[in-house]
């Protein structure tokens, strides 16, 4: 009997601080004989205690993948060079937490995972992955491929352990079900060739070729976890936070099967094997060929970052959910507080696997762009079916059926549903009547608690601040704009009239809102991130939120994000208050890496790594603890504007290309360098444990790329240009 120790999470070069969630053991390879209590314990059912509590995975994945096809429900994630979360029947509800696999020599137990393994893309037109883990170098290798069937629910992986010196070693898998979204009341069962586990109306079976030996079920953080005692036969365990095991053959297919019930997750399992790993994977690769090869070709501005971009096709493609079609979530991995610190937030997991129709608008921008115009145009669809039908607003985000989630409110989220149906031409009469509620919501809200009229707003892109902000303000001048073209189509001139009188007032008014003329960062006037009172010369101060300082005059937070006000035509790129707010915003947020430049989301930012390297946490006012880093879609953002001031752009196409990872996944933020620095938690410019593949970098990239093609923003819309900056 063996203990399994050591787990590393870290990407590629990077020695982040281990994530001690399988064992409380330091990192490492050991060999530990199995407690008095798994030695004596009978064969059977698992203590009925419900075992430690279940946890998502860390949230920097290395990959993100499932079949073009729609019909398999099935999406997967890796990280640390296994399997994480598996998504069925939808993109909203994880049910596993891990599968992976386990190398035991007389004196290891290896999980062959963090800087150890390699993980890359053999088909740049393709979302398989392969992987390749070795914590003893010289004595064996484990590689792995890994994909969905697209004919079958069911995640299938190819599995060689090759000894390289002559000696004898066991391949086992640990597999750690989290059935419909919640992994403390799961029961698993063990059959001679096969794992199951069920949870109401989701199951799983995981089979192999040749066939699994030696299977066992116990619970997490028990003397029946396999983790602690790889040697057990327990035939069942639950319900609770369940883990399953079973010895492997040196060559093998293993296939993960999802269904409503035990029998018909077997048989999606046992209809994968039936076809065989080379049938699923090239059936898997030809999906994802067409579906590029239905795209515009790669535009030529992007031909030094071909792979960079086809990943990033890829990616925004496989985030939208199968079952209900138009939803696209920010991301399939959970950072920090959202995957495994705090129960009420990661259990069950929301957050990044929902829907924010902010996040929908830029991938919709770029599906648009990239030619996937039906996706784009399924995407507003769904935005105004989940529209609130009493008063016209949008959930801050929802699952994606469409159940709202947080309950907050932004006025952009309001006003971007309607710029992207303008831009994908949808004018059909459902979303004619959502164009007019929302449009209605716009010139007509008014802030309970405050008793201010738009373009104020509850909460602004960031989430975490009410006021009046340039970047608010931009969304809602264009979504008006968009509205009353629209109405004057539908032969309704007087609303357009009245939209458009709305969004002139609105735009003149932009600069008295939110831009100082005394403030202390420079001499000219620039924008501010926002103000809370509209009167942006007083020194108004406000709680930062995140951990940052407890109280903070307006006129000392800048924002990058005003540049939407130039990229959505509301402002001239050359405009004096535009150009200095950018020498402020270098000078205040910029961070210069070897691999270009980034930038903070705002001033003293809170959200993100700890100076150490360590998880985000939530923190109070004041604290100081946490830092945000940069931000890859800032870095877009500006290239955008260069694109809109006639400048070359292709500089930050680039950075954003090199702060992918080796499979070509990128971050929500990159390592800034803020000491201590180096490695600490990774090399300067790469992905941090932050979100990853965060769509909406992905989405940015694609934008960007298209942008420079066309020598224009090519979300811009031209009515607003047409009216404010030509």
């Amino acid at each position: 009997m063996t203990q399994v120790t050591g787990y590393g999470t870290c990407m590629h070069k990077r020695l982040c601080a281990a994530a001690a969630v399988l064992s409380t053991a330091a990192a490492g390879t050991v060999l530990v004989p199995a407690t008095a209590a798994a030695r004596s314990a009978p064969p059977g059912s698992a203590p009925a205690a419900a075992g430690a509590r279940s946890t998502w995975t860390e949230a920097d994945k290395s990959g993100f993948g499932t079949s073009r096809s729609r019909g398999s429900d099935v999406w997967f994630t890796l990280q640390g060079g296994r399997v994480s979360e598996v998504f069925y029947p939808d993109l909203s509800t994880p049910s596993v937490r891990t599968l992976e696999l386990v190398v035991v020599g007389d004196d290891f137990v290896d999980r062959p995972s963090g800087p150890a393994t390699t993980v890359s893309r053999p088909d740049a037109r393709s979302l398989r992955f392969a992987q390749s883990g070795n914590r003893h170098p010289g004595r064996y290798r484990l590689t792995q491929q890994v994909v969905t069937d697209p004919d079958h629910d069911s995640l299938v992986v190819r599995a060689h352990l090759e000894p390289l010196d002559g000696g004898r070693y066991r391949l086992f898998a640990l597999y750690d079900p989290a059935l419909g979204n919640n992994g403390m009341d799961d029961r698993a069962r063990s059959n001679r060739h096969s794992l199951v586990a069920a949870d109401g109306d989701v199951a799983t079976a995981l089979v192999s070729r040749p066939a699994l030996r030696a299977t066992t079920s116990g619970l997490a953080g028990t003397a029946t976890d396999p983790r602690r005692d790889l040697g057990g036969r327990h035939l069942a365990a639950g319900p609770g936070n369940v883990v399953q095991a079973a010895r492997l053959p040196d060559r093998v297919t293993l296939a993960l099967g999802f269904g409503r019930s035990v029998s018909a997750a077997s048989g999606q399992a046992r209809g994968s094997l039936h076809r065989g790993f080379d049938r699923v994977r090239a059936s898997y690769d030809r999906g994802w060929h067409r579906y590029l090869a239905g795209l515009r070709k790669v535009p030529a501005s992007a031909a030094a970052v071909r792979d960079q971009y086809l990943a990033s096709a890829l990616v925004l493609a496989a985030a939208e959910d199968k079952v209900h079609r138009g939803a696209f979530i920010a991301s399939p991995s959970a950072p920090w507080v959202w995957g495994d610190e705090v129960p009420d937030l990661s259990s069950p997991s929301g957050a990044y696997h929902l829907v924010w129709s902010r996040d929908a608008y830029q991938f919709g921008s770029a599906l648009w762009a990239m030619g996937d115009r039906a996706a784009a145009r399924r995407m507003v669809d769904w935005l105004f079916g989940t529209q609130q039908k009493k008063d016209g607003s949008f959930p801050q985000n929802s699952d994606v059926s469409g159940t709202p989630v947080w309950g907050d409110l932004q006025l952009d989220e309001v006003a971007l549903p309607i710029v992207l149906a303008h831009l994908v031409g949808k004018h059909d009469a459902a979303t004619w009547r959502g164009v007019r509620k929302a449009a209605h919501f716009l010139v007509t809200f008014r802030d309970d608690e405050t008793g201010r009229r738009a373009p104020y707003t509850p909460q602004e892109r960031w989430e975490n601040q009410s006021g009046y902000s340039p970047n608010s303000i931009a969304a809602q001048i264009a979504g008006l704009v968009s509205a009353a073209d629209l109405a004057r189509t539908k032969g309704r001139p007087e609303l357009a009239r009245r939209w458009l009188a709305v969004a002139d007032r609105w735009q003149s008014a932009v600069k008295r809102l939110t831009v100082t003329s005394n403030g202390p960062l420079s001499k000219g006037p620039y924008f501010l991130r926002l103000t809370k009172d509209g009167r942006p010369d007083r020194g108004t101060t406000y709680e930062m939120g995140d951990g940052g300082p407890k109280k903070i005059d307006q006129r000392r937070v800048v924002d990058p994000s005003f540049l939407d006000l130039v990229r959505l035509g509301i402002l001239s790129p050359a405009d004096r208050a535009v150009r200095n707010t950018l020498a402020v915003v270098d000078d205040q947020l910029k961070v210069d890496t070897p691999l270009g430049p980034f930038w903070h989301r705002f001033t003293r930012d809170g959200y993100g790594e700890t100076r150490s390297g360590g998880e985000w946490v939530i923190t109070d006012p004041g604290a100081h603890q946490t830092l945000g880093r940069g931000w890859p879609i800032l870095t877009g953002e500006r290239g955008e504007y260069a694109v809109a001031a006639g400048e070359d752009a292709t500089q930050y196409l680039a950075t954003m290309a090199q702060a992918a990872g080796p499979s070509d996944m990128l971050a929500e933020q990159v390592w800034d360098g803020r000491p201590p620095s180096g490695r600490a938690c990774c090399e300067v410019g790469e992905g941090t444990r932050s979100a990853t593949p965060l769509v909406w970098s992905h989405a940015q990239l694609v934008r960007l790329a298209w942008s420079i093609q066309r020598g224009r923003p090519v979300d811009q819309p031209a009515v607003v240009a047409d009216r404010y900056v030509r």
